[in-house]
């Protein structure tokens, strides 16, 4: 069977050579280059031709993000960031991932180096074998308006994808939108800067959920992630919870855990499953679904990787199928009263 082949970009020599090493620790993988910076980078890409590149955010000459940017609109590829996880490190790995990179990774600190990048290789393999989008895959839109809520809550989960999928999604969310959670696999500190970037882009108010906040009308509440789990306390007016706990179908948080924590309240719920890599949330929306919520899933073509989705469809948890560009249509649909005026799509 054919190796993956791996081009390292990245201006640290230390970093190439840890990078380096976790992937020869996988014999499906192969690094047939380094380079030191994009310029040196272009021309490895011409003439190895490889299946999927690291690369670093931050280098002299170009830096990762205008490298990605050229990149994706000349020569679309996989790409996997390599960025610290401080807040500017943070910002630049969402914007990596806004302009088509499929995956991003935290860059180990000091202390840390030795073990770090343990989960590469897999994240690597995954992302050759990821559908790229490019910014001639995206719609401009604006808001909906003249929604007029049911009553009904808005159950998300996301993962590899997701945070292109979720922009997507809610720039086409009015600001009287439904109470809606959303579950995305990310590190801490990423999921911060991310729900810093979405409110500053959506209409309704994004924030990081806080335990026992209420589920209102025009709030998007995104799992903080670390060591906490996203719940919701089903009452007669629902609450967020954020519990410590181990990981759940590989994750913290874990789609599975919110959404079965909706069953309570699933009669007046909705749940997506946005791409990601893996099954998490496939039971738990399966739950929902036979409590009465109404569940659909991202489609495979529009699905960076099409692998959460498919499975909450093959189980039985998801009811239909749904390009991306038709999910935010479908779920004000299903949370709206009759008469909703539909999302305007515009032109780039």
């Amino acid at each position: 069977m054919a190796r993956t082949r791996v081009l390292i970009v990245d201006d640290s020599t230390t970093i190439r050579k840890l990078i380096r090493a976790r992937i020869s620790e996988d014999p499906r993988l192969e690094v047939v280059g380094e380079a030191a910076d994009p310029y040196q980078a272009r021309e490895m890409i011409k003439t190895l031709s490889p299946d999927v590149l690291t690369l670093d955010v931050e280098m002299p000459r170009m830096n990762g993000l205008e490298f990605l940017e050229k990149l994706m609109r000349l020569r679309p590829m996989p790409v996997v960031m390599i960025s610290t996880e401080t807040h500017k490190g943070s910002s630049a790995a969402l914007e990596a991932l806004s302009l088509g990179a499929v995956e991003c990774v935290g860059k180990p600190a000091a202390d840390k180096l030795p073990s770090g990048f343990v989960n590469l290789p897999e994240i690597l393999l995954m992302a050759a074998g990821a559908r790229v989008r490019t910014q001639n895959d995206r719609q401009v839109t604006k808001p909906a308006s003249g929604f007029n809520w049911n009553g009904r809550c808005v159950f998300i989960g996301s993962s590899t994808g997701g945070v292109d999928a979720l922009e997507t999604v809610l720039a086409e969310y009015p600001a009287d939108c439904p109470p809606t959670l959303i579950t995305q696999h990310m590190p801490a500190g990423f999921l911060a800067s991310f729900a810093h970037r979405l409110d500053a882009r959506i209409a309704p108010k994004i924030e990081l959920a806080r335990h026992g906040a209420p589920l209102e009308q025009g709030h998007v509440y995104l799992a903080p992630g670390g060591d906490h789990h996203l719940a919701v306390n089903c009452g007669t007016v629902p609450t967020c919870r954020l519990f410590e706990g181990e990981k759940r179908s590989g994750h913290r948080p874990s789609v599975d855990v919110l959404m079965e924590s909706a069953v309570g309240i699933a009669a007046r719920s909705v749940a997506v499953m946005l791409t990601g890599m893996g099954r998490d949330g496939a039971e738990g929306m399966l739950q929902m679904r036979r409590a009465g919520a109404r569940c659909i899933a991202q489609d495979e073509a529009s699905s960076v990787v099409f692998g959460m989705p498919k499975a909450a469809f093959e189980n039985g948890g998801a009811e239909k199928l749904v390009p991306l560009g038709r999910i935010a249509k479908e779920i004000l649909a299903m949370t709206g009263k009759p008469g909703i005026a539909q999302p305007q799509r515009i032109q780039a």
